[in-house]
């Protein structure tokens, strides 16, 4: 604990979805039937020609306050198709699981809040001012964790220019939101969601015993001894299906690593895999905050 304590929170900048939204910069994908916008990150900094800068802008402010920065713009480049058929994972029996484009974004960056960068031009007699609202979301619950609006004077200089100043006269409340946020997840741990699935071609279910215990017993078990402060919710169950809602884990294991729901839930598969339960199941993810563990093959 003594080592996270030590750190601030990595962070991503990124136009907000209302931005995109304005100059239309979205994109719709199928998520296992729903068809879903998203805003377009790769065309919005390929043809518009203030967001890199702004970005870039934003980005020194928070860095210049001790964050660590992972560059939006460099990882969307290594994006190369942005496309529903390609934001699937396939299993080896052909089931898929879909992943919006930024969910992809997260859980390659793996930073622990998205900050969102939204502004508007206003033109004025002797120049112009720029409004902004900028936010702030937790990677792993898409919660708003901090925000800040405010008005720039009337400048002529360019609009990258006067946003940064605006921003700057508003950080320090911004800086204390966020950091108030990451002391919290130190001392409570960090929330995902962690389902417990089965595919149809297995013999067993969630109501299996395995040594006298219920499988979903096991796991509940499992899950009492790998959670801060035994923090975890069965929300949704069935024989076929277990959904845990609000699994508090560490920001760190021992070794100083991020921990996400990914890296949780493997050790669970792990778990799963050894004696006495012999359970072959695979790991999916949706972002950095949500995994699923399909029972009965890997």
């Amino acid at each position: 604990m003594g080592y996270a304590q030590s750190k601030k929170p990595t962070i991503m900048v990124l136009p907000s979805d209302n931005w995109c939204d304005q100059r239309y910069f979205m994109l719709s994908f199928n998520d296992q039937g729903n068809i879903i916008s998203v805003p377009d990150y790769q065309t919005a900094y390929r043809e518009d020609s203030e967001i890199g800068a702004v970005v870039s802008q934003i980005g020194q402010i928070l860095t210049d306050l001790g964050y660590s920065l992972k560059d939006s713009e460099q990882e969307i480049k290594r994006l190369s198709v942005v496309q529903a058929e390609d934001n699937v994972t396939q299993s080896k029996n052909g089931s898929t699981y879909a992943e919006s484009p930024l969910d992809i974004l997260k859980r390659r960056t793996k930073s622990d809040i998205i900050i969102q960068i939204g502004w508007q031009v206003n033109k004025e007699s002797k120049g112009k001012s720029v409004s902004f609202t900028i936010e702030a979301f937790d990677s792993y619950t898409n919660k708003r964790i901090a925000t800040a609006t405010g008005i720039s004077k009337t400048s002529n200089e360019i609009v990258p220019r006067i946003l940064a100043s605006s921003v700057r006269q508003h950080i320090k409340k911004f800086d204390n939101q966020l950091t108030q946020y990451f002391n919290n997840l130190e001392h409570d741990g960090r929330e995902i969601v962690l389902t417990i699935r089965r595919w149809d071609n297995w013999e067993y279910d969630l109501e299996t015993e395995i040594g006298g215990e219920e499988l979903i017993d096991i796991i509940q078990s499992w899950l009492t001894q790998n959670t801060v402060n035994r923090n975890f919710n069965l929300t949704d169950f069935t024989e076929n299906f277990a959904q845990f809602e609000q699994v508090k884990i560490p920001l760190y294991n021992k070794n100083g690593i991020a921990i996400d729901a990914r890296a949780y839930a493997t050790e669970l598969r792990k778990f799963l895999n050894k004696e006495p339960n012999n359970i072959p199941c695979k790991v999916m993810t949706r972002g950095l905050g949500e995994a699923i563990i399909i029972l009965g093959e890997k």
